[in-house]
């Protein structure tokens, strides 16, 4: 009896766990999705992915932009960073993407809203 209560904890936890598996009907949170589109990003774009700078709902799923090292160089102060919007399904799965700028790192935001 205490290896099939063992089995019923292992199997709650693994479903706890998020183990990738997600109802038809259920949504993923921000964080979920963020990762899901650093994926994506790197993936079509064979390039090094530096962070989410920013995700959020929009009307058929979600919206978020990543930050990608562009141009590696020496010193790397001088790489060349650029922001990719990323549009996903309420799913994580990427329905388009674009890059919307190119800037050198540490450069400053001027003239962006």
């Amino acid at each position: 009896m205490a290896t099939n209560a063992k089995n019923t904890e292992d199997n709650t936890e693994n479903r706890a766990e998020g183990s990738g598996d997600r109802g038809a009907g259920q949504k993923s949170s921000a964080s979920r999705i963020a990762a899901q589109a650093q994926e994506h990003i790197s993936a079509l774009t064979s390039k090094s992915v530096v962070g989410v700078t920013s995700v959020g709902p929009v009307e058929q799923g979600w919206l978020v932009e990543v930050e990608v090292l562009e141009d590696r160089r020496i010193p790397s102060s001088s790489d060349v960073l650029a922001l990719y919007e990323a549009e996903l399904n309420e799913h994580g799965d990427l329905l388009a993407y674009r890059r919307t700028r190119r800037y050198p790192r540490g450069g400053a935001d001027v003239g962006r809203s």
